[in-house]
């Protein structure tokens, strides 16, 4: 069974917070969140100068930022207002990578204001970079291996991903800005989204290492750091595993010391982890308000699409809990829907449960990335609060839900 199962918090303490803060709402484990990210860093000690830049839109809130910066983490950002995020919470400079694409002038704007590690996707962003806000001192490209890669299921092949330059570009791309001045260089890859297979990330890095001693051989610079992206997927189902963090380092640190240690290059080592640092470390925390007895037997939840779109938008797995019964046997079936106009809104399909009644508190687990930072306002329906769990087992909110105002403020009523 996944590691994240045993809950940090029980069916009476979400009752006590449920007084304060109507569900639904999302709770994240600040000491799991810490103790995972520690874990990873003691996993890649042997790596000089090893950084996680830290996926800012798996979970866009500044109090988690906070706490993953305390842990040595930068912050990967492909947006505006994630760059915004980084500049008030005071994480700048080469703590913030800038990995875009398709990027509008306004946000490498911002991204030099901070001075972030431009992170360019296309060989032909140089010239609009130097022509507009000026070439900085430190470059990176981000790689797209094509056809040397399998696909992933969510990215999906390389070679049809709309992302980074090719190898020929790659190395035509670092003689350029060269040429022009950049003194500092770094290159990355990101090739999959939620992969489970370690081995698939080890072999990534072999090509990315592989062609990093390549770089530095033809075209004389030697290469500051490496990246190699994200996508380490989180046991969603019960059968399903974590990815082994020691392993993981064991098998790329053999990579990299064949390809680069024994040709004398040492570039620092980064990644860009989103999902596996904070997935884990969330819930969604509703109540069941309405039961229904058709063709099929149904619990209408007081959350909806609008709070966590996974499920309804690719059939993601998301496991459930109801709370004060995770020992009672699950002799019962039902969908776990909530109240969108859309028959996909459904948190569960046929799933086995205890016996659900009214009012009953249901936790969704592995919500801590790519859940709340996905929602939105389809129905009018509003986002909902976030809380954080102390390591005191106290709770602070880190985020009010949203209102019908928040939701009819930039709408002019009397505009015609």
């Amino acid at each position: 069974m996944p590691k994240n199962l045993k809950l940090p918090f029980t069916k009476e303490s979400i009752q006590r917070l449920v007084s304060q803060h109507p569900t639904p709402f999302y709770i994240y484990d600040e000491a799991g969140i810490r103790a995972n990210a520690r874990a990873l860093y003691k996993a890649f000690s042997w790596a000089k100068g090893f950084k996680n830049y830290f996926a800012v839109k798996a979970l866009p809130n500044p109090n988690i930022m906070k706490i993953l910066h305390e842990e040595g983490m930068g912050m990967d950002c492909s947006s505006l207002a994630e760059l915004m995020l980084c500049e008030r919470v005071n994480i700048k400079a080469e703590d913030v990578m800038f990995t875009s694409n398709q990027t509008p002038l306004g946000e490498y704007v911002k991204a030099k204001t901070l001075g972030a590690v431009l992170n360019l996707d296309d060989i032909t962003h140089i010239d609009f970079v130097e022509k507009n806000i000026g070439l900085p001192e430190l470059v990176s490209f981000r790689y797209n291996p094509g056809p040397l890669k399998g696909g992933n299921s969510i990215i999906g092949k390389p070679e049809e991903a709309k992302y980074g330059l090719t190898e020929a570009q790659i190395l035509e791309a670092f003689k350029l800005v060269k040429s022009k001045g950049v003194k500092r260089f770094g290159i990355h890859t990101m090739v999959a989204s939620n992969e489970l297979n370690p081995d698939y990330f080890v072999e990534t890095a072999d090509i990315l290492f592989k062609l990093s001693a390549r770089v530095c051989k033809e075209t004389g610079i030697t290469l500051d750091f490496i990246n190699l992206g994200g996508g380490v997927g989180i046991p969603y189902k019960l059968e399903q595993e974590r990815v082994d963090y020691n392993y993981l380092s064991e098998h790329i640190k053999g990579c990299y010391d064949s390809a680069l240690t024994a040709n004398g290059y040492a570039p620092k080592l980064f990644f860009e982890c989103g999902r596996c640092i904070t997935g884990p470390y969330g819930w969604l925390i509703t109540t069941a308000i309405h039961e229904k007895h058709i063709y099929k037997e149904y619990i209408g939840a007081d959350a909806c699409a609008a709070n966590l779109m996974r499920p309804a938008m690719y059939g993601a797995y998301h496991h459930i809990v109801v709370l004060g019964k995770e020992n009672a046997p699950a002799n019962n079936t039902y969908d776990v829907v909530g109240g969108l106009c859309e028959n996909s809104d459904k948190f569960a399909i046929d799933r086995k449960l205890p016996k659900i009644e009214l009012g009953d508190l249901l936790a969704i687990y592995d919500t801590g990335a790519h859940g709340h930072a996905m929602g939105y306002n389809y129905n009018g329906k509003t986002r909902s609060a976030e809380l954080l769990l102390r390591p005191d087992g106290s709770a602070v909110q880190i985020r009010r839900a949203e209102t019908q105002d928040d939701l009819f403020a930039t709408i002019k009523f009397n505009a015609i």
